[in-house]
Formats: structure tokens, sequence, C-alpha cells
């Protein structure tokens, strides 16, 4: 197995930012990161890298504000995982989220990229409202499995991950991953690209919930967790309103 990309652009929300992968100095990597790093490892050829997901984006501002800055770059993979956030609004139309996945494929499949489509991991278990959102979660999976196992499409089902719904793979938050849990997604998305996983990973090394866990339904996890997003749904606001692409533009990956 080896590496065919050299030219690889992430576009998404939190989870493709990389939130829960916590770096020194407020920076996080997250699950993209690591899979351009296994891209270049695998790679005789440099690989340049950019990422320009933004946490708390909605799929239409995904689609709006990052996908042609991202083909703008002519990359050979696109990467897109969005719909997320979308569901955990009061109301989703599923059609209309799978549409505009629709366009970034066939937007990226007529530029020459070829594209992985990422379903997120499920955090249902773990959050207030679960039942509604494992719900909505299931159709979009199932409305994603019909509509993008296609020629041109590497389809990474982490919905259907049931070993990753456990609690050792979450943030404190319980809505996003953790190291752990973002090295996991890198791992099966290379695996799927048929890209050698890097063994130093230890993707299947066991562990326990993280010490800074906060039980579901404690007024500490509601205080720190659940009232501050409420507080941005009701006023309009997002988590990155006003940040900006981590990394904007190809740049070469550093093998360090």
């Amino acid at each position: 197995m080896s590496n065919r990309f050299e030219r690889y652009v992430a576009i998404g929300d939190s989870f493709t930012e990389g939130v829960g992968d916590d770096l020194p100095g407020g920076q996080v990597r997250g699950w993209a990161d690591l899979v351009a790093l296994g891209l270049a490892e695998a790679s005789t050829a440099p690989v340049a890298y950019a990422n320009l997901a933004v946490r708390g984006k909605l799929l239409g501002p995904i689609v709006a504000d990052q996908l042609e800055p991202a083909l703008a770059q002519s990359p050979d993979l696109v990467s897109i995982c969005g719909g997320g956030n979308d569901l955990m609004r009061p109301r989703v139309e599923i059609p209309y989220v799978v549409d505009l996945l629709g366009v970034v494929v066939d937007r990226a499949i007529a530029q020459g990229a070829h594209v992985v489509m990422l379903s997120g991991a499920n955090p249902s278990r773990h959050l207030p409202m679960g039942a509604l959102i494992q719900r909505r979660g299931d159709l979009l999976a199932d409305a994603c499995r019909a509509a993008f196992t296609r020629p041109g499409v590497t389809l990474v089902d982490n919905w259907a991950d049931r070993e990753l719904e456990e609690r050792r793979f979450w943030s404190a938050d319980k809505l996003h991953l953790n190291a752990r849990g973002h090295t996991r997604i890198a791992a099966r998305v290379l695996d799927a690209l048929d890209v050698p996983v890097p063994g130093e990973w230890g993707t299947d090394a066991e562990g326990q919930a993280p010490a800074d866990d906060r039980v579901q339904g404690t007024a500490a996890y509601y205080r720190e967790f659940v009232l501050p997003w409420i507080g941005r749904r009701l006023t309009g606001r997002s988590s990155g309103d006003g940040r900006p692409p981590k990394r904007p533009i190809l740049e070469p990956v550093d093998l360090g």
C-alpha cells in the first residue's frame, strides 16, 4: 500500500477542525491533520495539506464559504464531513443536508479530485436529547450510504462504528472526540484509502473515561457545556463566529 494523493484539502466543522484533540497553546490537531501526516509518511513525493474547517458551522455555510476556496487550490483529495450541527437544530431536513453534500461531491469530482465523505461519530448515548440525535443521525447515515456509495467517493461510515461510541473516545463535553477518538477516525480514513496506518498510533489501546469526566445531568456539566450552547442558539451565535480556518492554504506536511 502507498499514497497516491499529494494535495489534500479538508472542509467541515469542529469535527474536521480537530476540536477535542487539544494541543498546547490553545491549538487543536484532529483526525484530518493525522490523515495528512499518514499520507505524507506513505508518499515518495511531498504532500501538501490545507484545512478550512471551522467549528460550529452548519452545512450551508460550509458549502458556501469553504468549498470554492478549497477547490481553487486544485486538490487531488477533498474530505467533507458536515451536517452534525444541523442535526442539533430544532428542525432539520435530511434531504436538504444530503443535497448539499452532493454539491460538494459533484463539484470536487468534476474538478478531478477524489472525495472522502465521512459520517460523524455517534455521541447520542452521552448527550441530553440523545434519542433525538440518534434518530436523526440514523436517517442521515442511511441516506449518505445510499447516495455516496459511488465511483470517485470513499465513504467512511463512522456513525456505524459502535466501539467509537464508548466514553473513552470522547472529550469532557461528550460532543467532541478526544485525541484517542480522532486517532481512530484517522486510522479508518487511511485504511479506507489503502494507505498504511502508522503503527505507533496505537489505535486499539485500551483506556478508561478521561479523569475530568463530568456526569451527564449534573449541574456542573450543564453549567459548563449545555447552557453556553443554548445561549448561542438563542442569540443566533456560533462558536466559530469570527474564527478563521487554522490552515487555509496548502502547505507542505512537516514530517518533523
